[in-house]
C-alpha cells in the first residue's frame, strides 16, 4: 500500500491511498487535541506492553563478536571502564552454520555460554539472542524435523515445502498461522534456551522477519543462490580457548591459561478461510501496481502466491509475517517464565505491534544524516504508531562510526527509550570505552537516563494504560503554536524534558525552537524564558546535550546513579518542581517490582503537585521500598530546598511560605 499526502492546484489537502486490494476499514479519530488522537489510535489498535524496568538499561550488540571469549571481553572492558552495561545481545554468530537453536560447537560451546549468561546474571545483567525465522532444510537437524513432523512450515502450490535462502543457506519457513506452529516454537524455545540444560535467555531477538528472503525474484533457484552466495557462511576465526588477555569478573574458563581441549568441547556438545482473496488473481504482479522499493511484490521476500494453512495468501498476509512470528515468539517467552513481562525486539511491525513488542529502527549507518533521523523515526513510533519501547542502533550499524559523531550519538540514543549500541560485522568495533571522548559522553549519558529511569517507566506504565505518549513532538504540547508544526530536531522526551541536541555534522552550536513558555535549564537548574522563537547555543561541547525542563511539570530523579538498574531501584530520590507561568505544577511518579506482569495493588502510584506554596503526594502506596525522597526542589528565581525525609508508604506534604517562578 502507498499512502500519500497532497495539495491540490488551489491548495486544498488530501489523502491518498494506493493498494494492491482487500477491504479498507476507516477510523475516524475526533481528537480534538493531536495527543487525544494518539489515545485513541490505542483503542483501536492497542494499547502499548509494560516493558520491565531492566529493558531501560544500556545494551551492546555487534555483529562479529565471533566466538564467546570476545562477548565476554566486552563485558569485562566496559566494567574496566566504568561504564554501566546492563544487557549483552548475542546476534548469529553464535549459531553452528547459522541455524536457528544451534550453537557453533567450537566458538560458542553450550557450557561456556552456560557460563557466560550465568556470570552476567550474578552481576544483576541480562543477555538476549538472535531468532531468525528462516529454518535450514537439513534432515538430522533435529528443529526442522520437528517441525516437518508438525507440518508447520510453508508449502509451495504442488506440496512440496516452499523454499528460499537465508543466512543459514536453503531454508524453509514458519507458516505462523497452522494450528501447530505455536507449540512446535514453543517448544524450540524451551528445550534450547532451558535454564538447567541451555542458555538462560532474558529476552528474544526477531530479525530478518518480513519475511526477508535472499532469492532475488520468482526465478530463483534456492540452492544455487545460497551456493552463490556462500549461505551459511563457514567460520574464518580459529577456535580459541580464551582471548590470552584477563577478563575480570569471569570464571577461569575465560582466563588466560585455560587449556582445556576442543576435543572436550566437542565432546560435550555432541552429548481460515474466512478472508481469502477472489479466484484467479495474478498474486505475482497484479494489474495495479504499488511502489514496492525491491521492484516486483515477491522480490526478495516470500512468495505472494503461496497459500498459508488458512486458505489465505502471502499477497494477503505478507505484512503480518513479522507480527505473527514475535507473538508466537511473545508467547513462547510467556511459557518459560510465566507471570514476567517477556521482551521480544522486532524488525518488522504491523498496526498494534507494539501491545506485544519493542523494535529498533533498522540497519541504519554511521553518518550524521542518520543520527539525525533517530528524531523523526522516535515521534513516529513513540508518538504516533503506540510502539514506545524503540530506538536506533547507535552510532550506526553500517559503515566506519567516527569518534566525535559517536559521542553525539551516545548522549541522544540516551534520551530514547531503547538505547543499544550495535554495528555490522564489516564494520570496526565502536563500543563506547574505545574512544575517550565517547566514554566520557557515554558514562554522562547514562548516568543522568538511569537517574530518569523512573521518570521514563513512569511514562511507560502511562502509556500502557492510558496511551499517552512516551515521547512528544512540540505540537502535541503546544497545539497552537504553528511554529512547532515542522519541528522534528527536537522532542520531548516524556512530557516534561525538550531535547534538543545538536544535528549538524561537527557543529558545536544548535538552533532549537522555543514555545512561549518557562522552561528551566536540566543542567543548571536556571529558568529560561521562552518566547517562541528561535534560539541559538553556542559552544555545546562533545559531551554535552541541551536539555530543558518545560515549566508546570515535577520531576521525579533518582539521587545518583548506578551500574545497573538493579542497583538504580536501591537508589533514593529528589523531586524537581518546575512551576509554569501560573506559578503551579504536577507530576507523578509509578513503582513496581519491575517484571511482574500482574502486580495486582502491589504498586505505587503518586500525584505530586505545587499550587504555589504546597507541595502534595497523594495516590496509592501498595509497593513495599525502603527508598526515600529525600529533599524536594523548586526552581525559581529563588530556588528553595525542601529537605525530607519522607517515605513511600503514605501520602506527605509541606507548605513553603513564600512564592516561586
Amino acid at each position: 500500500m502507498n499512502i500519500n499526502i497532497n495539495q491540490t492546484e488551489s491548495g486544498d489537502q488530501f489523502l491518498e491511498y494506493n493498494t494492491i486490494g482487500g477491504v479498507l476499514d476507516f477510523y475516524f479519530l475526533a481528537g480534538p487535541s493531536p495527543a487525544d488522537v494518539n489515545k485513541q489510535y490505542a483503542e483501536v489498535v492497542g494499547l502499548p506492553a509494560m516493558m520491565a524496568y531492566w529493558t531501560f538499561g544500556f545494551h551492546q550488540c555487534k555483529y562479529g563478536y565471533w566466538d564467546v571469549n570476545y562477548a565476554a571481553e566486552v563485558v569485562g572492558n566496559y566494567s574496566t571502564a566504568d561504564i554501566p552495561l546492563e544487557v549483552l545481545w548475542g546476534d548469529i554468530d553464535y549459531m553452528d552454520l547459522r541455524q536457528v537453536f544451534t550453537t557453533d560447537p567450537e566458538r560458542f560451546p553450550v557450557h561456556k555460554m552456560r557460563e557466560l549468561v550465568e556470570t552476567l546474571h550474578q552481576r544483576d545483567q541480562y543477555y538476549i539472542m538472535m531468532l531468525d525465522p528462516g529454518i535450514h532444510r537439513l534432515g538430522n537437524y533435529s528443529t526442522f524435523v520437528r517441525g516437518e513432523e508438525n507440518d508447520v512450515f510453508l508449502k509451495a502450490n504442488d506440496g512440496s515445502l516452499y523454499r528460499g535462502v537465508q543466512w543459514a543457506g536453503e531454508v524453509v519457513w514458519p507458516d505462523w498461522l497452522a494450528p501447530n506452529t505455536q507449540d512446535w516454537w514453543t517448544n524450540e524455545i524451551a528445550l534450547f534456551f532451558n535454564p538447567e540444560s541451555g542458555i538462560d535467555i532474558d529476552g528474544a531477538w526477531n530479525d530478518m522477519n518480513e519475511a526477508s528472503n535472499f532469492c532475488p525474484n520468482i526465478t530463483c533457484d534456492p540452492a544455487l543462490v545460497a551456493e552463490l552466495g556462500n549461505n551459511p557462511p563457514q567460520p574464518t576465526n580459529p577456535p580459541r580457548n580464551n582471548t590470552g588477555r584477563p577478563i575480570p569478573g569471569f570464571p577461569e574458563d575465560f582466563q588466560p591459561g585455560s587449556s582445556e581441549s576442543l576435543a572436550k568441547v566437542r565432546a560435550r556438545q555432541g552429548s481460515g478461510g474466512q478472508m481469502k482473496g477472489l479466484p484467479d488473481r495474478d498474486l505475482f504482479s497484479p494489474d495495479y501496481r504499488i511502489n514496492n522499493h525491491r521492484g516486483e511484490l515477491s522480490d526478495s521476500t516470500i512468495y505472494t502466491n503461496i497459500t498459508n494453512a488458512d486458505g489465505t495468501s502471502q499477497y494477503d498476509t505478507h505484512n503480518l509475517y513479522g507480527y505473527t512470528m514475535l507473538i508466537a515468539s511473545r508467547n513462547s517467552l510467556l511459557a518459560r517464565r510465566p507471570g514476567k513481562r517477556p521482551f521480544v525486539l522486532t524488525r518488522s511491525t504491523f498496526a498494534g505491534a507494539g501491545s506485544k513488542a519493542a523494535h529498533w529502527f533498522g540497519d541504519n549507518n554511521s553518518t550524521w544524516s542518520d543520527y539525525r533521523v533517530t528524531i523523526p523515526q522516535l515521534l513516529a513510533f513513540a508518538a504516533i504508531h503506540q510502539m514506545p519501547m524503540v530506538g536506533s542502533d547507535v552510532c550506526g550499524f553500517n559503515g566506519v562510526a567516527d569518534e566525535k559523531m559517536c559521542a553525539r550519538w551516545a548522549l541522544l540514543g540516551a534520551f530514547q527509550p531503547f538505547y543499544r549500541n550495535h554495528a555490522d560485522m564489516s564494520a570496526p568495533p565502536q563500543e563506547f570505552y574505545l574512544w575517550e571522548l565517547v566514554t566520557e559522553a557515554a558514562k554522562k549519558a547514562i548516568d543522568v537516563r538511569y537517574r530518569l529511569l523512573d521518570y521514563m517507566y513512569t511514562a511507560l506504565y502511562r502509556s500502557s494504560s492510558t496511551g499517552a505518549p512516551i515521547a512528544n513532538p512540540l505540537f502535541f504540547l503546544y497545539p497552537s503554536d504553528a511554529n512547532t508544526f515542522g519541528v522534528d530536531t527536537q522532542y520531548f522526551y516524556g512530557d516534561a524534558l525538550l531535547v534538543y541536541p545538536v544535528v549538524d555534522d561537527y557543529a558545536e552550536s544548535v538552533t532549537y525552537y522555543l514555545p512561549d513558555d518557562i522552561f528551566y535549564d536540566f543542567w543548571t537548574l536556571e529558568p529560561v524564558r521562552g518566547e517562541g522563537a528561535n534560539v541559538t547555543v553556542d559552544g555545546v561541547g562533545w559531551t554535552d546535550i541541551p536539555v530543558h525542563i518545560r515549566g508546570g511539570t515535577i520531576l521525579p530523579l533518582r539521587t545518583e546513579s548506578a551500574n545497573t538498574t538493579a542497583l538504580v531501584r536501591h537508589k533514593n530520590f529528589t523531586i524537581i518542581v518546575a512551576p509554569g507561568l501560573d506559578g503551579k505544577a504536577a507530576g507523578s511518579l509509578y513503582l513496581d517490582d519491575g517484571e511482574s506482569i500482574d502486580v495486582g495493588d502491589e504498586s505505587i502510584d503518586i500525584n505530586f503537585d505545587w499550587d504555589g506554596t504546597t507541595f502534595t503526594a497523594t495516590g496509592t502506596f501498595g509497593y513495599e521500598t525502603d527508598v526515600v525522597v529525600e529533599s524536594v526542589v523548586v526552581l525559581g528565581e529563588d530556588q528553595r530546598t525542601q529537605e525530607g525525609p519522607w517515605g513511600l508508604s503514605e501520602p506527605f506534604e509541606f507548605t513553603l511560605s513564600s512564592r516561586y517562578g
